[in-house]
């Protein structure tokens, strides 16, 4: 049996990159494609902050329902924009070797700012957390959109800088050459990684995704969701992770931090365990942080977003 694959994806410049990379690698190993693109509700709403539209699921809920209507066969999405908890019926089929995993911010061209008082702008909780744990007297402004807006908006406005992840960027070459490396920012959970997500009882098509798993890849982002899902409980909260594999000593080096939304308080993790242990790194790391003051973080956190 043979038969074309749909792709569905958002329709923004970087979700269609990514729909066109997983394109290529299947017609590479001899498979049909098409390419869907539709609008999400995370899209089309942008002067409402994410936390406010019950983030979870914001960027990819318009696509499960493509798939689980039979509309289009796999969704492709920036791993770090879906949630932990998958619907009923969808898998994930492929975790694709990932890009760099690091934040960058974007500047005009001077940096005096690190130094005195300014305002930077982002969309994501996490990344405002850990700037104002640096930068107590900054201000942070929220930033919606595809990367593309965001990036005009930057121009458009008097800010002084914006937080982007690097690999977004990248792929469109988008990056301009007025920018930092952020290294001292824990990175989302699976940032810099695409997945891609399938019907569980299609296993034509899981067979054909299934041969685009980078198992390092995998591994390392099962770590850091788990992570996130064990500390989260359904709650959008500033949380970083990032799991790497070190391959000479055959272990992995875990760091992972919750904080509260102002960047006053900061919980974080460091771990290093032998391979064989991956299976519950992320569980005991966040159960170890909930112990030591993040459940009282974690409830602080809820009520301040109700």
């Amino acid at each position: 049996m043979t038969k074309t694959i749909r792709i569905g994806t958002r329709d923004s410049e970087l979700a269609l990159w990514q729909a066109k990379t997983v394109e290529k690698s299947l017609n590479d190993l001899g498979y049909k494609t098409e390419i869907i693109a539709v609008k999400s509700q995370g899209d089309i709403i942008l002067d409402k902050p994410l936390y406010e539209l019950g983030i979870t699921g914001i960027f990819t809920k318009t696509l499960d329902i493509a798939m689980i209507n039979g509309q289009v066969d796999i969704a492709v999405h920036s791993m770090k924009d879906v949630p932990t908890a998958l619907p009923k019926g969808i898998v994930q089929a492929a975790v694709l070797e990932r890009a760099t995993v690091l934040d960058i911010i974007v500047h005009k061209g001077n940096t005096n700012f690190l130094e005195k008082g300014a305002t930077i702008a982002t969309g994501s909780l996490r990344r405002q957390a850990q700037w104002l744990n640096k930068y107590p007297n900054h201000t942070v402004v929220d930033l919606r959109g595809n990367v593309n807006t965001r990036m005009q908006k930057l121009n458009d406005n008097d800010w002084n800088g914006a937080v982007f992840a690097a690999a977004g960027l990248e792929r469109i070459n988008l990056k301009p050459d007025s920018f930092i490396n952020l290294d001292w920012m824990t990175p989302a959970p699976a940032q810099g990684a695409m997945v891609v997500l399938a019907m569980g009882n299609d296993n034509y098509t899981i067979d054909a995704v299934s041969q685009l798993n980078h198992i390092e890849t995998e591994i390392c982002t099962f770590i850091e969701r788990q992570f996130l899902r064990t500390l989260e409980g359904g709650c959008t909260a500033p949380i970083g992770a990032l799991a790497k594999y070190d391959q000479e000593d055959e272990t992995i080096i875990f760091e992972g931090n919750l904080l509260s939304l102002d960047g006053k308080q900061k919980t974080e993790i460091k771990k290093i365990v032998p391979i064989e242990d991956w299976k519950k790194l992320g569980y005991h790391s966040a159960q170890e942080i909930l112990n030591n003051g993040g459940k009282e973080l974690m409830a602080e956190i809820k009520n301040q977003m109700k």
